[in-house]
């Protein structure tokens, strides 16, 4: 494959001991977030050891596309200016939905595929998606994106391929999740939850709004 013919003996290795969803997780939880606007190849997530979520949501895609899986994400869309879109790398066993990310908080990473359909498995993460300043943001998910058809541009190892990649998911149109009275009528996420989900946050590394 094209991730593996671009890593060195050493990276090589290191991907070849992913041989399940969780150990994808794992390798992500353990490299650095990196919230800056830059976008990484697959190589060269492991190659820096770093990576923002479309980084690490592709990358969990091709290291699962190498155990068999579809190489699939979506994305989840936050309401406009409030926080950051997050990218899911979708997996299916036994008919039911799971996901790998890398994530900045830790109520949006790695899900079991024990879910029937892709919005019962995004509304796990509804709680858990939230800005700094407590407020509920998740507003809506995209239909997923199989990246099998980005293969001529090479995304898993190149950066223009991943420039593709992204100019097509930002691009989906957003199923919504709540109506306009569900999201009047939100309330704050409570303390425990903040603390709980903010564990290893970098703040330097969130969301800054537009003014």
């Amino acid at each position: 494959m094209s991730l593996e013919k671009n890593l060195s003996p050493d990276l090589r290795q290191s991907l070849e001991q992913l041989n399940s969803p969780l150990k994808i997780q794992v390798y992500l939880d353990n490299i650095i977030y990196d919230g800056a606007d830059v976008n990484r190849s697959s190589v060269q997530v492991m190659e820096q050891g770093r990576a923002h979520c479309l980084d690490g949501g592709l990358f969990a895609a091709a290291a699962l596309r190498r155990l068999g899986y579809p190489p699939m994400v979506i994305d989840l869309v936050p309401a406009p200016n409030t926080d950051d879109d997050h990218v899911l790398a979708l997996f299916r066993r036994n008919n039911r939905w799971g996901a790998v990310a890398k994530s900045n908080f830790v109520g949006l990473r790695y899900r079991e595929p024990v879910y029937k359909n892709i919005r019962e498995l995004v509304m796990t993460y509804f709680e858990a998606y939230h800005s700094l300043d407590y407020s509920r943001t998740l507003r809506g998910y995209t239909r997923p994106l199989n990246l099998a058809a980005f293969d001529r541009f090479d995304w898993e190892t190149s950066v223009a391929g991943v420039e593709r990649v992204s100019k097509r998911l930002y691009s989906l149109r957003m199923v919504p999740l709540l109506s306009s009275k569900m999201i009047s009528e939100l309330s704050l996420v409570d303390i425990i939850t903040y603390r709980s989900n903010t564990l290893v946050t970098n703040v330097k590394e969130t969301f800054k709004p537009l003014t």
